[in-house]
């Protein structure tokens, strides 16, 4: 291809760019819509669990019950960790950031699964639910360790968002507190070609391992220009302290082009569409813990940046007042999108496999040509 040829097809940051033909999700950023297999995720929120939209991503279609009761008891079947990753994330440094140990454990558990390197299908779907079910496993043994609190093992008779609030917390959820996780989990499951999982099609694409291939998406998401950026809301927010100080700040950072954490989005031009259901959430636990001033501040954070810059909440602006709620630690919030999305990611990997080509796209050389090397001593 010549430079002329290769100047005309470079997108920065790859922004428009096709990279694969997917069945997994649409992401239709002109009209707010947000499509897993072909359910729009207003049909599938509230209304399917989380096990129910594994199945669907990996199979295409949304479970029986017989099909749902075998996908939980997979699930189920595949939460205990390897002694040797327990060791590891358990005795790392107490003030390690937790996507540092999830994505350290998720590479180590690659070195006990005996599997890793069969790359037949069947192969690569069970090493996909063992992700899905251990996860959350190893980011909650991570957390306990870390508060110096005993581990909690898995419950069986728990399903994936109520187990994981039970290990981290050392008692059962509430029925609501479980409902509430576990549609943050369905509205996180996957999101077209995200950095993350773009990351994920890359590494597998050079028919690498599936757990070199998750823990390339774990160090993607860990940025805060993707999952990281629902910490940054709440940190935002208590920065901000109350709700008569948030104009005077939105128009601070506005005159000082400053980013506001959780407005906008790279592909959506309306609003997000998880982002009703999270403030719905976030509207009824606000009210309910006593503290409305989380979701007060961001309404009108919102509100502000509509009218003067004609930008949207995104999925972040409202997850972190919900996961907020609820008690989770800040630094968890990335964690629990990591878990959510490893279904998403997974099921991308094995879409990859199914058709593969190595990912390798080109780039423009910027730098100067013609140089001579000198001798040292003339340099």
């Amino acid at each position: 291809m010549s430079t002329a040829e290769t100047n005309a097809n470079f997108t920065k940051g790859l922004e428009g760019i096709v990279a694969a033909h997917t069945r997994l999700s649409d992401v239709r950023g002109d009209v707010g819509q947000l499509i897993y297999c072909g359910y729009n995720i207003d049909e599938l929120a509230g209304r399917v669990s989380y096990e129910e939209v594994v199945h669907l991503l990996y199979y295409n279609r949304l479970p029986n019950a017989a099909e749902l009761a075998e996908i939980q008891a997979t699930l189920v079947g595949f939460r205990d960790l390897p002694q040797g990753v327990i060791d590891l994330v358990t005795r790392l440094p107490k003030d390690t950031a937790p996507m540092h140990a999830i994505r350290t454990g998720v590479s180590a558990l690659g070195c006990y699964d005996t599997t890793a390197d069969n790359d037949t299908m069947d192969a690569q779907r069970r090493k996909a639910f063992r992700l899905v079910a251990q996860i959350p496993v190893i980011t909650a043994y991570f957390h306990r360790a870390r508060l110096g609190l005993p581990l909690v093992a898995p419950d069986p008779a728990l399903g994936e968002a109520a187990n994981f609030l039970y290990m981290i917390d050392g008692v059962r959820p509430s029925a609501e507190k479980e409902s509430t996780m576990d549609m943050c989990y369905v509205l996180h499951a996957d999101h077209g070609m995200n950095a993350s999982t773009f990351s994920a099609r890359v590494t597998i694409a050079t028919q690498s391992d599936m757990y070199s291939a998750i823990t390339s998406a774990i160090g993607t998401l860990k940025g805060p220009l993707h999952g990281g950026a629902n910490e940054g809301v709440i940190k935002m927010l208590q920065q901000i302290g109350s709700l008569d100080a948030v104009d005077a700040y939105v128009d601070e950072c506005l005159a000082h082009k400053r980013k506001i954490m959780g407005i906008g989005h790279r592909v959506y031009k309306v609003l997000d569409p998880r982002a009703p259901h999270l403030k719905r959430m976030a509207q009824v636990l606000s009210s309910k813990l006593g503290e409305p001033k989380w979701i007060q501040m961001s309404e009108r954070i919102a509100e502000l940046m509509l009218s003067k810059k004609n930008l949207h909440a995104n999925v972040d602006f409202y997850s972190a007042t919900v996961y907020y709620s609820l008690g989770i630690p800040t630094d968890l919030f990335t964690p629990i999108f990591a878990i959510a999305r490893t279904s998403g990611w997974t099921a991308h990997v094995l879409e990859q496999l199914a058709d593969n080509r190595l990912i390798r796209p080109q780039s423009i050389y910027t730098g100067p040509v013609g140089l001579a090397v000198k001798p040292v001593a003339e340099r």
